[in-house]
């Protein structure tokens, strides 16, 4: 087969896909785009390209000859420049998450269908190593039938946004900290074979930066999902409390027993905890498991990318799809599956609690 010709945009955002993407023999690495000529300047060099194939403008990148383009720029343009690769008649690979609005997620849907194009959201903790082998457990029946999920996303960015030193705004500065909820519900969504329905939400105050009076520097938004299957999500997320390490969290509970992660990341790695009623006795409890992000038996170049070995088997996906001709795990409908139910969720956070009813596109 011959090399896919791939193209980014955003590159200090996307640095670990440009890496991971790299790192695949399908894959030829043919143009850059960025707003800063100096970035796009010292990153051409490590694949040889050109100033012919190096772009500040994203209309003229996109009309560009590449089979592929690759979106890492801010949310806030994820749906229009993906949209705009598709109808252009590139295969697409965009950071999450999909768009900051309904409207927008209908019309990336839209789009995939109407283009017939591959679309895959880079929801990369999906591939995370201790959740690919949660996985295989929950395919094998161990935990049960599952009926309760939790998941938390507790990262302190706030000099992401706005610049401590200048006070300058930064582009995450207008998100609200559940809007950005893939993290979370894309894992356990995809263990527990399941999608949103319903959902409401809860949002604290901002006592973390009283001075600021934006959707960023909310203390806390907690979220409360049915599920399609009947089954309950509970997914929590902060983007300013101070917890150091991040904490990145999922706990899922079956009727055969539960499965955890630590909340604590040390080296790239947490221990958790499982038990099965069937195997375990209630006086023992729980063992400890190891909750690896890189596999062990993972190829050396799938150190390339980030956030462990994740990236490197997100890009098998994505690339196996491209050459199969098929929907990627993630795609456009997964991936508003994924991002929807936290726009709902802030509304109804901001509604004062209410239920509302998540979009349904499948």
């Amino acid at each position: 087969m011959e090399e896919l010709q791939v193209g980014f945009v955003g590159l200090r955002r996307g640095g670990g896909l440009v890496r991971a993407l790299a790192a695949h023999p399908r894959v030829a690495v043919a143009a850059l785009c960025d707003l800063d000529q100096a970035t796009l300047t010292a990153m051409a060099p490590d694949f040889g390209l050109g100033d012919d194939r190096l772009f500040t403008a994203f209309d003229d990148f996109v009309n560009a000859a590449l089979d592929v383009i690759v979106i890492a720029t801010p949310i806030e343009f994820h749906a229009q420049q993906a949209i705009a690769a598709l109808e252009s008649g590139k295969h697409v690979l965009c950071e999450q998450t999909v768009a900051y609005t309904l409207d927008e997620c209908a019309a990336v849907i839209a789009a995939q269908e109407r283009t017939g194009k591959v679309y895959m959201m880079a929801e990369n903790y999906c591939y995370f190593h201790y959740m690919r082998e949660w996985r295989n457990l929950v395919a094998e029946g161990t935990l049960g039938t599952l009926f309760y999920a939790e998941a938390e996303y507790v990262h302190e960015i706030a000099d992401l946004l706005r610049d401590p030193e200048t006070g300058t705004p930064k582009w995450r500065l207008p998100r609200a900290p559940i809007w950005y909820c893939a993290h979370t519900l894309g894992p356990v969504l995809t263990l527990m074979d399941d999608r949103i329905v319903k959902a409401t939400g809860a949002s604290a105050g901002r006592h973390m930066h009283p001075e600021e009076d934006g959707l960023g520097h909310l203390d806390m938004e907690v979220g409360l999902f049915h599920t399609q299957k009947g089954n309950i999500v509970k997914i929590l997320r902060s983007q300013v409390a101070h917890r150091h390490p991040h904490s990145v969290y999922y706990t899922l509970y079956g009727t055969k027993g539960f499965i955890e992660n630590g909340r604590h990341i040390e080296d790239r790695a947490s221990t958790g905890r499982y038990f099965n009623v069937d195997t375990m006795t209630k006086q023992a409890g729980a063992q400890e498991i190891e909750c690896p992000t890189i596999d062990p038996d993972a190829p050396p170049e799938a150190l390339h990318g980030g956030h462990g070995t994740s990236e490197y088997f997100m890009v098998q996906d994505f690339i196996a799809a491209i050459d199969n001709k098929t929907k990627a795990p993630i795609d456009a409908v997964r991936a508003v599956e994924f991002t929807a139910p936290g726009i709902v969720a802030h509304d109804a956070a901001m509604q004062g609690g209410v239920w509302l009813d998540v979009p349904q596109f499948r």
